[in-house]
Protein backbone atom coordinates (compact mmCIF):
# COMPACT_ATOMS: atom_id res chain seq x y z
CA UNK A 1 0.00 0.00 0.00
CA UNK A 2 0.78 3.69 -0.43
CA UNK A 3 0.29 5.61 2.33
CA UNK A 4 -0.06 9.50 2.75
CA UNK A 5 0.42 11.11 6.32
CA UNK A 6 -0.41 14.73 6.94
CA UNK A 7 1.26 16.80 9.33
CA UNK A 8 4.74 18.32 10.27
CA UNK A 9 4.17 18.12 13.96
CA UNK A 10 4.84 15.22 16.71
CA UNK A 11 1.84 13.84 16.49
CA UNK A 12 3.05 12.99 12.92
CA UNK A 13 5.72 11.69 13.34
CA UNK A 14 4.70 8.93 15.62
CA UNK A 15 1.93 8.60 13.67
CA UNK A 16 4.57 7.59 10.37
CA UNK A 17 6.72 5.66 12.88
CA UNK A 18 4.04 3.29 13.87
CA UNK A 19 2.69 3.15 10.42
CA UNK A 20 6.17 2.24 9.22
CA UNK A 21 5.82 -0.77 11.22
CA UNK A 22 2.97 -2.19 8.81
CA UNK A 23 3.82 -5.22 6.90
CA UNK A 24 1.14 -3.93 4.31
CA UNK A 25 3.09 -0.28 3.74
CA UNK A 26 5.32 -0.41 1.31
CA UNK A 27 5.96 3.24 0.38
CA UNK A 28 4.60 6.12 2.76
CA UNK A 29 4.84 9.62 2.33
CA UNK A 30 3.94 12.49 4.60
CA UNK A 31 2.91 15.95 3.67
CA UNK A 32 5.25 18.51 4.34
CA UNK A 33 6.64 16.77 7.29
CA UNK A 34 9.65 17.30 9.45
CA UNK A 35 13.36 16.15 9.61
CA UNK A 36 12.54 13.42 11.73
CA UNK A 37 9.54 11.85 9.62
CA UNK A 38 12.08 12.43 6.57
CA UNK A 39 13.80 9.35 8.09
CA UNK A 40 11.04 7.43 7.93
CA UNK A 41 9.02 8.81 4.57
CA UNK A 42 9.43 10.13 1.37
CA UNK A 43 8.29 14.53 1.86
CA UNK A 44 5.49 15.73 -0.12
CA UNK A 45 5.82 19.65 -0.57
CA UNK A 46 2.38 21.02 -0.06
CA UNK A 47 1.52 24.50 -0.07
CA UNK A 48 -1.52 24.08 2.48
CA UNK A 49 -4.05 23.77 -0.93
CA UNK A 50 -6.51 21.35 -0.19
CA UNK A 51 -7.54 20.80 -3.91
CA UNK A 52 -3.30 20.50 -4.30
CA UNK A 53 -2.91 17.61 -1.73
CA UNK A 54 -6.09 15.93 -3.11
CA UNK A 55 -5.01 15.96 -6.45
CA UNK A 56 -1.59 14.63 -5.67
CA UNK A 57 -2.81 11.55 -3.60
CA UNK A 58 -5.38 10.58 -6.89
CA UNK A 59 -2.92 11.31 -9.21
CA UNK A 60 0.13 8.78 -7.13
CA UNK A 61 -2.61 6.47 -6.29
CA UNK A 62 -2.30 6.84 -2.46
CA UNK A 63 -4.23 4.19 -1.00
CA UNK A 64 -5.00 5.64 2.73
CA UNK A 65 -4.37 9.24 3.71
CA UNK A 66 -3.88 9.62 7.51
CA UNK A 67 -4.54 13.22 8.51
CA UNK A 68 -3.17 14.29 11.98
CA UNK A 69 -4.04 18.18 12.22
CA UNK A 70 -7.38 20.05 12.64
CA UNK A 71 -7.29 22.62 10.14
CA UNK A 72 -7.13 20.47 6.95
CA UNK A 73 -10.18 18.05 8.52
CA UNK A 74 -12.37 21.53 8.81
CA UNK A 75 -10.95 22.85 5.52
CA UNK A 76 -12.90 19.79 3.70
CA UNK A 77 -9.37 17.45 3.12
CA UNK A 78 -11.12 14.28 3.90
CA UNK A 79 -14.10 15.24 1.96
CA UNK A 80 -11.76 16.34 -1.09
CA UNK A 81 -9.96 12.50 -0.98
CA UNK A 82 -13.40 10.61 -0.97
CA UNK A 83 -14.55 12.50 -3.84
CA UNK A 84 -11.40 11.15 -5.92
CA UNK A 85 -11.64 8.01 -4.84
CA UNK A 86 -8.72 7.78 -1.65
CA UNK A 87 -9.37 6.02 0.96
CA UNK A 88 -9.01 8.50 4.42
CA UNK A 89 -8.80 8.14 8.10
CA UNK A 90 -10.22 11.81 9.52
CA UNK A 91 -13.71 13.33 9.73
CA UNK A 92 -15.32 14.59 6.30
CA UNK A 93 -16.05 18.83 7.26
CA UNK A 94 -19.20 18.51 8.75
CA UNK A 95 -17.93 16.14 11.10
CA UNK A 96 -15.25 18.30 12.18
CA UNK A 97 -16.91 20.97 12.92
CA UNK A 98 -17.29 19.52 16.46
CA UNK A 99 -13.28 21.34 17.01
CA UNK A 100 -13.39 23.67 14.21
CA UNK A 101 -16.65 26.03 16.29
CA UNK A 102 -16.40 25.19 19.94
CA UNK A 103 -20.42 27.34 19.75
CA UNK A 104 -21.71 23.91 17.25
CA UNK A 105 -20.00 21.86 19.75
CA UNK A 106 -21.64 22.89 22.57
CA UNK A 107 -24.78 22.80 20.69
CA UNK A 108 -25.03 19.26 19.29
CA UNK A 109 -24.34 18.75 23.55
CA UNK A 110 -27.34 20.70 24.56
CA UNK A 111 -29.36 18.78 21.22
CA UNK A 112 -28.44 15.26 22.84
CA UNK A 113 -28.07 15.65 26.39
CA UNK A 114 -24.86 15.25 26.47
CA UNK A 115 -22.87 16.59 30.39
CA UNK A 116 -20.91 19.63 30.00
CA UNK A 117 -20.55 23.33 31.33
CA UNK A 118 -23.42 25.69 30.85
CA UNK A 119 -22.42 28.36 28.55
CA UNK A 120 -23.52 31.43 26.62
CA UNK A 121 -22.21 31.91 22.94
CA UNK A 122 -21.61 35.87 22.03
CA UNK A 123 -20.70 37.60 18.80
CA UNK A 124 -20.84 41.31 20.25
CA UNK A 125 -18.29 42.13 22.36
CA UNK A 126 -20.62 44.73 24.66
CA UNK A 127 -22.53 42.10 25.41
CA UNK A 128 -20.21 39.55 26.22
CA UNK A 129 -19.05 42.05 28.62
CA UNK A 130 -22.26 42.99 29.88
CA UNK A 131 -22.34 38.91 31.17
CA UNK A 132 -19.28 38.76 32.82
CA UNK A 133 -20.03 41.37 35.01
CA UNK A 134 -23.16 39.55 36.46
CA UNK A 135 -21.63 36.13 36.05
CA UNK A 136 -18.77 36.26 38.55
CA UNK A 137 -15.62 33.99 38.70
CA UNK A 138 -13.64 32.28 37.56
CA UNK A 139 -14.94 31.87 34.59
CA UNK A 140 -14.09 30.29 31.35
CA UNK A 141 -13.65 32.06 28.03
CA UNK A 142 -13.04 30.55 24.76
CA UNK A 143 -12.21 31.76 20.97
CA UNK A 144 -15.46 29.38 19.30
CA UNK A 145 -12.95 28.85 16.10
CA UNK A 146 -9.63 27.03 15.81
CA UNK A 147 -6.72 27.96 17.84
CA UNK A 148 -4.13 25.63 18.22
CA UNK A 149 -4.96 24.46 21.54
CA UNK A 150 -4.23 28.26 22.96
CA UNK A 151 -7.73 29.62 22.28
CA UNK A 152 -8.96 29.12 26.35
CA UNK A 153 -8.75 31.13 28.63
CA UNK A 154 -9.57 30.29 32.62
CA UNK A 155 -10.16 33.64 34.19
CA UNK A 156 -9.77 34.41 37.62
CA UNK A 157 -10.81 37.64 37.79
CA UNK A 158 -13.68 39.74 35.44
CA UNK A 159 -10.47 41.87 34.58
CA UNK A 160 -8.64 39.26 33.19
CA UNK A 161 -12.62 37.78 31.42
CA UNK A 162 -13.16 40.67 29.70
CA UNK A 163 -9.33 41.09 28.09
CA UNK A 164 -9.88 37.51 26.85
CA UNK A 165 -13.13 38.55 25.38
CA UNK A 166 -11.52 41.93 23.90
CA UNK A 167 -8.39 39.75 22.50
CA UNK A 168 -11.02 37.74 20.05
CA UNK A 169 -13.83 40.38 19.25
CA UNK A 170 -12.05 43.45 20.11
CA UNK A 171 -12.71 46.07 21.95
CA UNK A 172 -16.32 46.82 22.44
CA UNK A 173 -15.81 50.13 20.39
CA UNK A 174 -13.66 48.26 17.61
CA UNK A 175 -15.35 45.30 17.77
CA UNK A 176 -14.00 42.60 15.01
CA UNK A 177 -16.30 39.69 13.69
CA UNK A 178 -15.67 36.47 15.82
CA UNK A 179 -17.75 34.29 17.88
CA UNK A 180 -16.74 33.34 21.54
CA UNK A 181 -17.87 31.04 23.78
CA UNK A 182 -18.09 31.98 27.93
CA UNK A 183 -18.91 29.12 30.04
CA UNK A 184 -18.84 27.95 34.08
CA UNK A 185 -15.52 26.63 35.13
CA UNK A 186 -15.79 23.12 36.22
CA UNK A 187 -13.14 21.67 39.10
CA UNK A 188 -11.59 18.45 38.99
CA UNK A 189 -9.06 16.09 37.24
CA UNK A 190 -8.75 16.36 34.08
CA UNK A 191 -8.60 13.15 31.21
CA UNK A 192 -8.78 12.97 27.33
CA UNK A 193 -10.52 10.19 26.30
CA UNK A 194 -9.94 9.16 22.33
CA UNK A 195 -11.41 7.11 20.45
CA UNK A 196 -12.35 5.81 16.74
CA UNK A 197 -15.22 5.03 15.00
CA UNK A 198 -16.38 4.32 11.63
CA UNK A 199 -20.08 6.37 12.09
CA UNK A 200 -21.68 3.63 14.23
CA UNK A 201 -18.78 1.47 16.21
CA UNK A 202 -16.71 2.93 18.64
CA UNK A 203 -13.87 1.81 20.47
CA UNK A 204 -11.85 4.12 23.05
CA UNK A 205 -8.74 4.22 23.16
CA UNK A 206 -6.29 3.73 26.21
CA UNK A 207 -7.41 6.96 28.28
CA UNK A 208 -4.42 9.54 28.72
CA UNK A 209 -3.07 13.05 30.96
CA UNK A 210 -2.52 16.24 28.97
CA UNK A 211 -0.75 19.25 30.17
CA UNK A 212 -1.55 22.64 28.90
CA UNK A 213 0.25 24.94 30.67
CA UNK A 214 3.28 26.25 30.20
CA UNK A 215 5.06 25.73 33.48
CA UNK A 216 4.98 23.79 36.19
CA UNK A 217 2.28 23.26 38.86
CA UNK A 218 -0.23 24.23 35.97
CA UNK A 219 1.09 28.04 36.23
CA UNK A 220 1.55 30.26 33.17
CA UNK A 221 -0.35 30.76 29.77
CA UNK A 222 -2.44 27.48 27.68
CA UNK A 223 -0.31 25.70 25.06
CA UNK A 224 -0.71 23.35 22.69
CA UNK A 225 0.19 20.78 25.71
CA UNK A 226 3.81 20.42 27.24
CA UNK A 227 3.63 16.85 28.03
CA UNK A 228 1.08 13.43 28.15
CA UNK A 229 1.00 10.35 30.57
CA UNK A 230 -0.61 7.81 29.64
CA UNK A 231 -2.40 5.29 30.47
CA UNK A 232 -4.32 7.34 33.03
CA UNK A 233 -5.99 5.34 35.60
CA UNK A 234 -9.80 6.37 34.62
CA UNK A 235 -11.39 2.80 36.06
CA UNK A 236 -14.20 0.51 33.62
CA UNK A 237 -16.52 2.23 35.66
CA UNK A 238 -15.95 5.65 34.05
CA UNK A 239 -14.72 4.56 30.76
CA UNK A 240 -17.80 3.20 30.37
CA UNK A 241 -19.59 5.57 31.40
CA UNK A 242 -17.56 8.14 28.81
CA UNK A 243 -18.96 5.82 26.43
CA UNK A 244 -22.69 5.61 27.05
CA UNK A 245 -23.00 9.54 27.58
CA UNK A 246 -20.49 11.19 25.86
CA UNK A 247 -19.45 9.40 22.71
CA UNK A 248 -22.32 7.36 21.85
CA UNK A 249 -24.97 10.25 21.70
CA UNK A 250 -22.43 12.52 19.81
CA UNK A 251 -21.89 9.90 16.77
CA UNK A 252 -25.30 8.58 16.60
CA UNK A 253 -26.68 12.60 16.81
CA UNK A 254 -24.86 13.98 14.09
CA UNK A 255 -25.67 10.13 12.35
CA UNK A 256 -29.18 10.94 12.57
CA UNK A 257 -28.61 14.40 11.65
CA UNK A 258 -27.04 12.97 8.44
CA UNK A 259 -23.49 13.15 9.53
CA UNK A 260 -21.15 10.19 9.34
CA UNK A 261 -18.40 10.63 11.59
CA UNK A 262 -14.99 8.55 10.31
CA UNK A 263 -11.88 8.99 12.36
CA UNK A 264 -10.90 9.83 15.71
CA UNK A 265 -12.71 11.55 18.07
CA UNK A 266 -11.43 13.30 21.21
CA UNK A 267 -13.44 13.97 23.99
CA UNK A 268 -11.45 16.50 26.75
CA UNK A 269 -13.32 15.22 29.98
CA UNK A 270 -12.97 16.82 33.35
CA UNK A 271 -14.44 14.35 36.71
CA UNK A 272 -16.24 16.78 38.48
CA UNK A 273 -18.41 15.57 41.89
CA UNK A 274 -21.12 15.54 39.42
CA UNK A 275 -19.40 12.84 36.97
CA UNK A 276 -17.75 13.50 34.07
CA UNK A 277 -18.62 16.60 31.94
CA UNK A 278 -16.86 17.43 28.31
CA UNK A 279 -14.66 20.14 28.07
CA UNK A 280 -14.29 19.89 24.90
CA UNK A 281 -14.74 17.88 21.45
CA UNK A 282 -11.87 17.58 18.69
CA UNK A 283 -12.04 15.78 15.98
CA UNK A 284 -8.32 14.06 15.56
CA UNK A 285 -5.63 12.63 17.88
CA UNK A 286 -4.24 14.93 20.08
CA UNK A 287 -1.01 15.84 20.19
CA UNK A 288 1.19 14.65 22.75
CA UNK A 289 -1.47 12.35 23.46
CA UNK A 290 -0.60 10.82 20.34
CA UNK A 291 2.99 10.32 20.73
CA UNK A 292 2.20 8.62 24.00
CA UNK A 293 -0.38 6.14 22.47
CA UNK A 294 1.11 5.01 19.44
CA UNK A 295 3.97 3.22 21.53
CA UNK A 296 1.53 1.45 23.68
CA UNK A 297 -0.58 0.17 20.24
CA UNK A 298 -0.21 -3.06 19.60
CA UNK A 299 -3.03 -3.12 16.82
CA UNK A 300 -1.59 -2.38 13.24
CA UNK A 301 -2.41 1.50 12.96
CA UNK A 302 -2.82 1.10 9.12
CA UNK A 303 -5.51 -2.17 9.79
CA UNK A 304 -6.96 0.24 12.24
CA UNK A 305 -7.52 3.07 10.15
CA UNK A 306 -8.63 0.71 7.01
CA UNK A 307 -11.42 -0.66 8.96
CA UNK A 308 -12.64 2.34 9.89
CA UNK A 309 -12.16 4.31 6.26
CA UNK A 310 -14.38 0.95 4.94
CA UNK A 311 -16.85 1.05 7.71
CA UNK A 312 -15.94 -2.12 9.36
CA UNK A 313 -14.45 -1.31 12.72
CA UNK A 314 -16.90 -3.57 14.20
CA UNK A 315 -14.82 -6.04 12.96
CA UNK A 316 -11.30 -5.53 14.85
CA UNK A 317 -10.53 -5.69 18.32
CA UNK A 318 -7.69 -3.27 19.76
CA UNK A 319 -5.15 -4.49 21.37
CA UNK A 320 -2.37 -2.94 23.82
CA UNK A 321 1.42 -3.07 25.21
CA UNK A 322 0.96 -3.76 28.94
CA UNK A 323 3.19 -0.67 29.64
CA UNK A 324 2.94 2.84 30.56
CA UNK A 325 4.00 6.07 28.66
CA UNK A 326 5.09 9.60 29.64
CA UNK A 327 5.50 12.47 26.97
CA UNK A 328 7.84 15.67 27.98
CA UNK A 329 7.58 18.53 25.39
CA UNK A 330 10.82 20.09 24.56
CA UNK A 331 9.23 23.75 23.82
CA UNK A 332 11.73 26.75 22.34
CA UNK A 333 12.20 29.99 24.11
CA UNK A 334 9.88 32.36 23.97
CA UNK A 335 6.69 29.87 23.41
CA UNK A 336 3.64 30.16 23.14
CA UNK A 337 3.88 33.76 21.93
CA UNK A 338 7.20 34.40 19.74
CA UNK A 339 9.18 30.99 19.65
CA UNK A 340 12.94 31.24 18.85
CA UNK A 341 13.94 29.66 15.66
CA UNK A 342 17.53 28.66 14.09
CA UNK A 343 18.53 27.72 17.74
CA UNK A 344 20.93 24.89 17.38
CA UNK A 345 19.36 21.82 18.94
CA UNK A 346 21.67 17.93 18.97
CA UNK A 347 19.91 14.55 19.40
CA UNK A 348 21.84 11.92 21.16
CA UNK A 349 23.09 9.49 18.40
CA UNK A 350 21.90 6.65 20.44
CA UNK A 351 18.75 7.47 22.16
CA UNK A 352 18.40 6.09 26.15
CA UNK A 353 17.19 2.89 27.12
CA UNK A 354 12.99 2.92 26.47
CA UNK A 355 13.07 6.26 24.40
CA UNK A 356 11.92 7.47 21.50
CA UNK A 357 12.53 11.50 19.97
CA UNK A 358 9.30 12.86 17.66
CA UNK A 359 10.53 15.55 16.25
CA UNK A 360 7.92 18.79 15.68
CA UNK A 361 9.72 22.54 15.25
CA UNK A 362 12.76 21.58 14.18
CA UNK A 363 14.62 23.06 10.46
CA UNK A 364 18.07 20.90 9.16
CA UNK A 365 20.48 22.73 7.68
CA UNK A 366 23.91 22.28 6.49
CA UNK A 367 24.90 22.88 10.27
CA UNK A 368 22.53 20.67 11.82
CA UNK A 369 19.13 20.58 13.11
CA UNK A 370 17.94 23.68 14.62
CA UNK A 371 14.33 24.68 16.00
CA UNK A 372 11.56 26.06 13.62
CA UNK A 373 8.61 26.18 16.13
CA UNK A 374 6.97 26.51 19.05
CA UNK A 375 6.96 22.84 20.75
CA UNK A 376 10.39 21.45 18.77
CA UNK A 377 10.50 18.09 20.42
CA UNK A 378 8.48 15.14 22.01
CA UNK A 379 10.43 12.95 24.17
CA UNK A 380 8.49 9.65 24.90
CA UNK A 381 9.72 7.45 27.53
CA UNK A 382 8.42 3.98 28.23
CA UNK A 383 8.45 1.61 31.20
CA UNK A 384 6.89 -1.27 33.31
CA UNK A 385 4.78 1.73 34.98
CA UNK A 386 4.54 5.09 34.80
CA UNK A 387 7.57 5.76 37.33
CA UNK A 388 9.58 4.18 35.07
CA UNK A 389 8.36 5.72 31.99
CA UNK A 390 8.63 9.38 33.74
CA UNK A 391 12.12 8.41 35.18
CA UNK A 392 13.19 7.24 30.94
CA UNK A 393 11.15 10.02 29.71
CA UNK A 394 13.70 12.75 31.63
CA UNK A 395 16.24 11.05 31.22
CA UNK A 396 15.93 11.45 27.54
CA UNK A 397 15.52 15.06 27.69
CA UNK A 398 18.90 15.67 29.33
CA UNK A 399 20.61 13.63 26.62
CA UNK A 400 19.09 16.52 24.26
CA UNK A 401 21.57 19.07 23.74
CA UNK A 402 19.17 21.72 23.78
CA UNK A 403 20.03 24.29 26.58
CA UNK A 404 17.07 27.05 25.94
CA UNK A 405 14.23 24.59 25.68
CA UNK A 406 11.51 24.79 27.97
CA UNK A 407 9.85 21.94 29.55
CA UNK A 408 7.87 20.89 32.73
CA UNK A 409 9.70 18.90 35.36
CA UNK A 410 6.46 17.99 36.98
CA UNK A 411 4.71 15.89 34.19
CA UNK A 412 2.26 12.67 35.68
CA UNK A 413 2.92 14.39 38.79
CA UNK A 414 -0.86 14.49 39.79
CA UNK A 415 -0.99 10.86 38.40
CA UNK A 416 1.11 9.76 41.12
CA UNK A 417 0.25 11.43 43.99
CA UNK A 418 -3.20 10.90 44.06
CA UNK A 419 -5.19 7.79 44.54
CA UNK A 420 -5.92 5.83 41.50
CA UNK A 421 -9.31 6.20 40.89
CA UNK A 422 -11.61 2.77 41.77
CA UNK A 423 -12.99 0.74 39.05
Amino acid sequence: MKVLVVGSGGREHALCWKAKQSPRVHRLYAAPGNPGIAELAELVAWSGEISELADWAQTNQIDLVLVGPEAPLVEGLADALEERGVRVFGPRAKAAMIEGSKAFAKSVMERYGIPTARYRVFHDALEALEYLEKAGTPIVVKDSGLAAGKGVTVAHTVHQAKQAVANILGPADEARSGEVVIEEFLEGPEVTVLAVTDGTTIKPLIPSQDHKRLRDGDEGPMTGGMGAVAPYPLGEALLAEVQHRVLEPLIAGMRAEGVVYKGVVYAGIMLTQDGPKVLEFNARFGDPECQTLMPLLKTDLIELALAVAEGRLHTLELEWHSQASACVVMAAPGYPDAPKKGLPLKLPKTPPQGVLYFQAGTKQTSGGLVTNGGRVLSVVGLGADLPEALERAYAGVEAVDFPQAQYRRDIGRKVLSRTFLSE
